[in-house]
């Protein structure tokens, strides 16, 4: 269909044509992240893969955050990426602070330990001690901030 709403985005989710996604790349049109995530959910992992690796490049931070949203969706419908969607990962980085934290923790969710790539099973492993030191550490500060409560109670009284 080329009827799409390139402009505003409208409709944008049910594109099942690679080809009208890869005819608005060569037009620069807008949107093209949005378009991405229509792709994931309407086509083949191995048509929709190339198109949401250049959708990983974009120039616009919120089309590069929808194409992102896109490799989670696939990863959710899937079971598995494509090596490129793993490299388009890597490459921006799966730390807490990277535009692709919910496609990680989308793959790592949906997508078999085994199957993994090893860097992404390093970073699951990685980001559960990381995970499980951060709840040590908040349980500490609750723990302190109890005790000096109950020591200035104590202390109010004349205890």
């Amino acid at each position: 269909m080329s009827g799409w709403d390139w402009e505003t985005g409208e409709g944008l989710l049910g594109i099942d044509d690679p080809a009208d996604w890869d005819a608005a790349f060569e037009r620069g049109e807008k949107h093209l992240g949005t378009a991405a995530i229509g792709l994931a959910f309407n086509c083949s992992l191995e048509e929709a893969s190339p198109r949401i690796v250049r959708a990983t490049r974009l120039p616009d931070v919120a089309q590069r955050g929808f194409a992102f949203t896109a490799v989670g969706t696939a990863a959710r419908l899937h079971g598995r990426l494509t090596p490129e969607l793993y490299a388009a990962l890597r490459a921006e980085g799966p730390g807490r602070r990277s535009i692709a934290v919910n496609a990680v923790a989308d793959t790592l969710t949906f997508v078999p330990f085994g199957d993994l790539p090893p860097w992404l099973k390093r970073w699951k492993v990685v980001s559960k001690v990381l995970d499980k030191l951060e709840n040590w550490r908040l349980v500490a500060a609750c723990a302190i901030d109890d005790a000096r409560r109950a020591l200035r109670r104590r202390c109010s009284r004349g205890g």
